[in-house]
């Protein structure tokens, strides 16, 4: 579901109209999420640090509002929740993408991933797709060999692109904690910086959390 804004009365009337004419709207950052005791806890339930991140991530993504925002049609709609498309990494070294429908529950969102790792990984090709192209979903990519520090991504210049990019780097110990780097790349005409620190305070929030 989604509900339509009413641009004339938004608060952010002009901050859309002024990013929205830029060839490039996009702006990112490059943080880093604290995740030892995450980390623990996932090998503990023994289950993948992947699939718990991601759950983690998209739980935080569904509480800020601006992350829920999209260009359609020249209207900005807000949907009621927002998704999972993750390039899923197969053996021969190409990569499929997929959907993964939100759930507040674990072991749910864990199902729905689950599935769709094992569907990715026995088809060829991008897996390009319906779902690939719903708009209310995160786009989400994982780079497992190296911490990150900045990244740039492939994109067409349409105006009216308003998904959300977020990428995960290898995680990495530093003194006695584990880090996971994150870069958010965002339309600067629905999401400023406030909003990206809001989603990373809660992101560590429920990382920090000691159960599923």
């Amino acid at each position: 579901m989604m509900k339509v804004l009413d641009i004339a009365q938004w608060n952010r009337k002009e901050h859309y109209n002024f990013f929205s004419d830029y060839d490039d709207p996009f702006f990112g950052i490059v943080s880093e999420i604290e995740c030892t005791k995450a980390y623990h806890i996932a090998k503990k339930e023994q289950v993948p640090f992947f699939a718990y991140y991601l759950y983690k991530s998209s739980l935080a993504i569904n509480e800020i509002p601006e992350f829920k925002y999209r260009i359609i049609n020249h209207k900005i709609v807000e949907f009621d929740k927002i998704n999972a498309g993750a390039t899923i990494a197969r053996e021969d070294g190409t990569f499929g993408f997929s959907f993964i429908e939100f759930a507040s529950d674990f072991n749910k969102f864990n199902l729905n991933l689950q599935k769709e790792i094992v569907i990715t990984q026995s088809l060829n090709g991008l897996r390009f797709n319906k779902e690939a192209e719903r708009v209310d979903t995160i786009h989400y990519s994982t780079l497992p060999w190296s911490a990150i520090t900045s990244i740039t991504h492939p994109r067409k210049f349409d105006k009216l692109y308003s998904v959300p990019k977020i990428v995960f780097g290898k995680e990495y110990v530093q003194g006695h904690k584990m880090y996971l780097p994150i870069a958010i790349n965002v339309h600067h005409g629905l999401i400023d910086g406030i909003h990206i620190s809001q989603y990373l305070e809660k992101f560590q929030e429920f990382m920090n959390y000691g159960t599923l």
